[in-house]
Parts: structure tokens; C-alpha cells; sequence
């Protein structure tokens, strides 16, 4: 029978899987950490089903787009067949801004909504939190001025990469979790829910 230290090892490494098969471009293997039916992911540029998520993430990656993830500290709550994971991390991208080669770096955490299928632990939903970012041009002798209207346009968790996004041509969501405020709150409860055996983890849309 699993432990709650062997169930909390193994949600660790399906992270770390994540975040490696992902960077590297092993879909194949990427693949098998979602829920097979209800994976869900959720991020500044894209909203929708795990399949759908790996099948663009994927031609980005072939076009060349750079957006990299590092992890840091890690902890979960296991209940039964259920799983809370949060994972310290930042997002890593660079591109050009009118012009300019830039990296914007978006520190928050991964929040995880996790079940057990068919004996290993898979990713139900994933939600980051966008806590802070920063944004650099690669170049230290380059200017760049950015337009306050549109930066003004995404919260503050993750408003350089919300505006390097949109200029390279994605469309971001706003209103996503941040460090605090309502909208972290809801997810918090939403997670609270799923491990008290909600048959949704939460409305990700």
C-alpha cells in the first residue's frame, strides 16, 4: 500500500517530468502525466484540454519559441486518491519587443489538482499562480520603451509576460490567480473541494 512520503516522492517527480519532457520537447512522454480524459491547462496564453495544450505547445516549440520553466520548493496534501500539489517555479521566455530581444522571467507556483489513475498519479487540472515578473533586455546597450496602456492592461503577477505575449502575437488571459486577492482565494477553495471529493476540480474556464 502507498505511503503519504511515497505518494508525496511520486507527485514531486510527475512535476519535475512536467517541467523536463515539456522544455525538451519529449511529447510523447509530456503526455503521460495528464489525466487521459479530464487533463486541463491552464496558462497566460492558453486555456483548454491537455491534448489541445500539447498538440500547440508543440508546434511553438517546433517554430521556435522559447519558454523555458525552472522548479523550486515543492509540497502536496494527499487525501485517498486525491492530491493538492504546489510547486515553486518560474516561466522563462524570451523574444522581441518592436524589435528588441527581451526575457521576461515570471515567478509564482504551479497549483495542481492531482488524482490517482490506474495506480500512478496523474495532473487533473494545473493552475499557475503568477506572483511577480520582471522584464530585461538581452542586449544592455538597447532601449526599449513599453506602452502603459497595454501594460497596464494584465495584473501585476504577470503583466511583462502578459505584454510580451501579446506583441508576439498571443492572445492572454487576464483576471488569472496572483499572490493574493479574491480570485487566489477561489482556487484555494476550489482545491480544498477536490480534496473533500468534488467531482470537478473546480470551473477552469
Amino acid at each position: 500500500m502507498p505511503t503519504i512520503e511515497t505518494d508525496r516522492s511520486e507527485l514531486r517527480q510527475l512535476v519535475e517530468d512536467w517541467a523536463l519532457w515539456r522544455d525538451a520537447g519529449d511529447w510523447e512522454r509530456f503526455a503521460t502525466v495528464w489525466h487521459p480524459v479530464d487533463g486541463w491547462m491552464t496558462a497566460t496564453w492558453f486555456q483548454g484540454p491537455a491534448t489541445d495544450f500539447i498538440a500547440i505547445s508543440r508546434e511553438a516549440f517546433d517554430n521556435g519559441v522559447s519558454i523555458l520553466h525552472f522548479l523550486g520548493g515543492h509540497t502536496s496534501d494527499v487525501i485517498g486518491d486525491r492530491a493538492m500539489a504546489q510547486t515553486k517555479m518560474t516561466i522563462n521566455q524570451r523574444s522581441e519587443i518592436d524589435g528588441v530581444e527581451v526575457d521576461v522571467v515570471c515567478t509564482g507556483r504551479f497549483y495542481d489538482f492531482c488524482t490517482r489513475h490506474e495506480g500512478a498519479w496523474k495532473i487533473v487540472r494545473r493552475q499557475p499562480i503568477y506572483e511577480k515578473d520582471r522584464l530585461d533586455v538581452v542586449d544592455p546597450s538597447a532601449t526599449l520603451s513599453l506602452d502603459p496602456q497595454l501594460l497596464g492592461r494584465f495584473p501585476v503577477g504577470y503583466r511583462h509576460l502578459g505584454y510580451l505575449q501579446t506583441k508576439a502575437g498571443f492572445t492572454v488571459k487576464t483576471g488569472l490567480p496572483g499572490l493574493t486577492g479574491e480570485v487566489v482565494q477561489r482556487l484555494y477553495a476550489e482545491g480544498a473541494k477536490w480534496l473533500a471529493g468534488s467531482s470537478t476540480p473546480g470551473d477552469p474556464h
